[in-house]
């Protein structure tokens, strides 16, 4: 079992008067790659600065390997952070901006010599001590401002969407970077990105989150096949939802027809969120089909088509690896283990992204 790292017990925090995070709890083990993930404005900005000491929570406690740490000061935290804007020294050339916080720490030249050269190689920037920042791409100046931070040897490694102004190339040639250096470090990383790939791809664990509340935690294949709740699926990947009844174990009423399923413990004759993922449903023979409807529109995505199907009362989105003709007539499988029943929303912060 994973040692745990960091705890945040009921967090507040509000500015101006308008409160960002709401009695959120959450719990990081060792060596973990976390990621805090959702729409701007969701808060995980705020609670990354919040673990990084440089903000203070209005309420609640935020505990490192079992210590209280909620009012220490940031340099004296095992933290360290990457911000978006990787506030690297212009002055200074690439040893220089690396060796900043090691110099803060009496830390003997030798020692810094070493640090210096053995974050370079991790970062495949070896030989760039001498070269000035200004004349980095941006891609090679995030992996000094990841270098500068790892040289201080944190026990987590905060990063605010790092990647965010890179082109999309350069972006998943360093998504792979994190998670290699991340599993030579042996440190635990939190990331936030509002990209859903980016999330999916890099993560040990996703936290969704949306108006200052965590949705769902889980690992990334929980979230993307199992959302708890409408927010969830809408925002990770595309989804159709409909709203559904459901009637008993089993069998879920939707757009007029019973339709099978595999889940259970709803209850009968509940109303539901019902999900299906657009890979998830089979186009075929109108008479085949769970509902019969019409192709209105096909886009080609380059690995995929995106094809509209009317059916129901309901526009689907269906993707296939074949394309097919616009004004189709066609019918739509809904297999049941490719349903997804989801409870209806308590509240206004877990409706759908759109209506958020």
């Amino acid at each position: 079992m994973k040692k745990e790292l960091l705890k945040l017990e009921h967090i507040e925090k509000s500015f101006a008067g308008r409160k960002i995070i709401e009695d959120l709890e959450l719990t990081v083990h060792e060596n973990e790659f976390v990621t805090l993930l959702g729409p701007s404005g969701c808060g995980k900005t705020t609670l990354l600065r919040l673990i990084g000491g440089f903000e203070q929570p209005d309420s609640g406690r935020i505990l490192f390997e079992g210590q209280d740490i909620t009012r220490l000061a940031p340099e004296k935290r095992q933290v360290n952070t990457v911000f978006q804007k990787y506030s690297l020294f212009a002055h200074m050339d690439v040893a220089a901006n690396i060796a900043f916080g090691l110099k803060l720490k009496g830390k003997s030249q030798s020692y810094i010599q070493d640090k210096i050269k053995y974050a370079l190689k991790l970062v495949n920037l070896d030989g760039y001590e001498h070269a000035q920042v200004t004349e980095l791409s941006g891609g090679q100046q995030q992996r000094i401002a990841i270098a500068r931070a790892i040289v201080n040897e944190p026990k987590v490694l905060l990063l605010d969407e790092p990647l965010s102004a890179l082109d999309l190339k350069l972006r998943q040639n360093m998504q792979r970077e994190l998670v290699k250096i991340k599993r030579e470090l042996g440190i635990t990383f939190i990331f936030v990105t509002h990209d859903q790939e980016e999330a999916l791809s890099m993560s040990d664990t996703v936290v969704v989150m949306n108006q200052g509340w965590i949705q769902q935690i889980g690992t990334p294949e929980s979230v993307y096949n199992e959302p708890e709740n409408a927010f969830v699926a809408d925002f990770i990947g595309d989804s159709n939802i409909v709203d559904g009844i459901m009637v008993r174990d089993e069998l879920v009423h939707l757009l007029g027809k019973d339709i099978p399923c595999i889940n259970k413990g709803f209850g009968e004759n509940v109303p539901v969120d019902v999900q299906i993922r657009p890979e998830d449903i089979r186009i075929c023979e109108p008479e085949q089909g769970d509902f019969r409807g019409v192709i209105k529109s096909v886009v080609f995505k380059g690995t995929v088509y995106d094809i509209t199907v009317a059916a129901g009362g309901f526009d689907w989105l269906v993707q296939t690896i074949t394309g097919h003709a616009a004004g189709k007539e066609v019918g739509i499988q809904l297999p049941p283990y490719n349903i997804q029943i989801m409870a209806k929303p308590e509240s206004e912060d877990e409706e759908a992204v759109g209506d958020a």
